[in-house]
């Protein structure tokens, strides 16, 4: 009865007039493609080394850190320097260092930045201030965790002093493989954290690894109001690799991306308690990717994705909302980087945000890997490239 329905959709589908690439992208839930506009890029910045967040502060300074471990302030006026703090304990292997930012809400008043990065220690989860409380961790003296730590930067973006660290345990391996660790901040304060699965099978489907999830934590780290389990800051399970977080502007829906394996990169709208059906321990104790994302089969009830790059992937770090005007055709789209990919895209959802109208491709092959986005204050978009070496901070607005 499935194949049935599935072949008197494409034959309704062919009879209305689709062209064979909107029946495929109706089909794999990404929408038709659109051409895009024309688009001018300027450089902001130069001479860095793997940007790997973008945050833009109301007075207009462009924060980023690199990976390696350094903060990067690009002045209004177009200097820049380098922010000093203390991040000799960060633990900068492949994937894993200096990752997310995101700036308190009242930043203005509080001059508070959070980071999630990856730090050496010989601790146990229990030993480390800002652990949650009763929750296992599997993850004791492996020598590396994940933390997300705030600071506290002065008026002159010269220094910033550790505060604390706001939440422990996000497991990582020696490896350095999907660390994650999308991190974004909420109106209310609350912070949302995109972790990685470490390429471990069984930490996705784990309940009591914060590997391959979504975490929601008030700003001093326990468990936001309404997780699923009042003493666990895990909010959905079920990811490989999640980078990137954003909040629809007007609305309380949350999105993550997540880089997918050969096939399918995702858009998931969060749904506290979800699980998005990735389940790679198909044979005992082996990292199995040939598994689908999401596996409703292996995994009853995985919830499917509102866009996925189909086959190949194109590597997915960040997401960021552009803004309801200024834009014209893409004015509220979800703006998507591509690593592997080298590309922009757009994703245009519904007024509900359940479903992708359109997608539009931009910059390809252009700019190399792209990683980091954020809005200025103008409304143009910022974007970090990824190659190493002479990384650059790019401005992108309509033509």
């Amino acid at each position: 009865m499935t194949g049935q329905r599935s072949r008197s959709f494409v034959t309704r589908a062919l009879t209305i007039g689709l062209t064979a690439g909107a029946l495929v992208a109706a089909l794999c839930g990404t929408g038709p493609a659109n051409a895009a506009p024309a688009l001018s890029v300027s450089t902001v910045a130069s001479g860095l080394d793997h940007p790997w967040d973008i945050v833009v502060a109301p007075d207009g300074v462009i924060l980023t850190g690199e990976r390696t471990g350094k903060f990067v302030a690009i002045m209004p006026g177009g200097g820049r320097k380098t922010v000093q703090a203390d991040l000799s304990k960060v633990f900068a292997v492949k994937e894993a260092g200096l990752m997310g930012l995101a700036l308190d809400p009242r930043f203005a008043q509080t001059r508070r930045v959070y980071s999630c990065q990856a730090e050496s220690t010989t601790g146990s989860a229990a030993s480390i201030p800002g652990s949650v409380a009763n929750l296992p961790l599997p993850w004791p003296n492996t020598g590396q965790v994940i933390n997300v730590v705030s600071w506290r930067v002065n008026g002159a973006w010269s220094q910033m002093v550790r505060e604390r660290t706001v939440l422990t345990g996000i497991p990582l391996t020696a490896s350095g493989r999907h660390a994650g660790c999308g991190l974004t901040a909420a109106p209310d304060g609350t912070l949302w954290v995109g972790t990685g699965d470490n390429a471990i099978p069984s930490n996705p489907q784990n309940p009591n690894s914060l590997g391959g999830k979504v975490l929601h934590i008030t700003a001093g780290g326990a468990p936001a109001a309404g997780n699923p389990n009042p003493r666990s800051p895990v909010y959905t399970l079920g990811h490989r690799n999640v980078q990137g977080i954003a909040i629809r502007p007007g609305s309380n829906r949350v999105y993550a991306i997540e880089q997918g394996t050969d096939a399918d990169d995702e858009l998931n709208l969060l749904r506290a308690g979800a699980n998005y059906g990735y389940k790679p321990d198909r044979a005992p104790f082996i990292y199995d990717e040939s598994v689908p994302m999401t596996d409703p089969v292996r995994v009853p009830g995985a919830v499917g994705a509102i866009w996925r790059s189909g086959k190949p992937t194109i590597a997915t770090p960040a997401l960021t909302f552009l803004p309801g005007s200024g834009w014209g055709s893409l004015n509220g789209a979800v703006a998507i980087s591509a690593q592997k990919g080298k590309h922009l895209l757009f994703v245009t959802l519904d007024g509900a945000g359940n479903r992708v109208v359109r997608t539009t491709d931009a910059l390809q092959d252009q700019q190399g890997r792209l990683r980091g986005l954020a809005l200025d204050r103008d409304g143009s978009l910022l974007i970090s490239t990824d190659d190493g070496g002479n990384d650059r901070i790019l401005r992108v607005r309509l033509a």
